[in-house]
């Protein structure tokens, strides 16, 4: 059986990200890179973006500016014209002080936001895998 399909986005936050006192970064924006993600799929897939129908989430550890996130989706299963996400966040890297420029490599990725999404590709979208 071939592996599952998904994207990989790997981004720093920005100074503009962080919503909040403390640099933190707003739920909102990790999941709209989920969207980004989903949409890479999709395309990949279906050769169509299809729509969101639905997402549901966990936020496990904050996120604030300056740290280095590892975003996936992975399709986990298609229904006719439904496709469910397995969707994860990780920090790699964040900042050993936010008044600071030092960072550190995480000894071991950490989870910050899982979810499972599934998004919808109409049938007369559909144009089959485009790897």
């Amino acid at each position: 059986m071939a592996a599952p399909m998904e994207s990989l986005i790997r981004l720093r936050m920005s100074t503009a990200d962080g919503h909040y006192a403390g640099g933190l970064v707003d739920g909102a924006r990790i999941l709209q890179l989920f969207g980004d993600a989903v949409t890479e799929v999709l395309i990949r897939h279906d050769g169509d973006e299809g729509l969101m129908r639905a997402m549901q989430s966990e936020f496990l550890v904050p996120v604030r500016s300056g740290d280095y996130l590892e975003v996936r989706a992975k399709l986990m299963s298609v229904g006719k014209s439904s496709r469910t996400f397995e969707c994860t966040a990780h920090k790699i890297m964040e900042l050993d002080h936010p008044a600071d420029s030092a960072a550190s490599l995480l000894a071991k990725p950490t989870l910050v936001v899982k979810a499972t999404a599934v998004a919808v590709v109409p049938a007369a979208k559909q144009r089959g895998t485009r790897r």
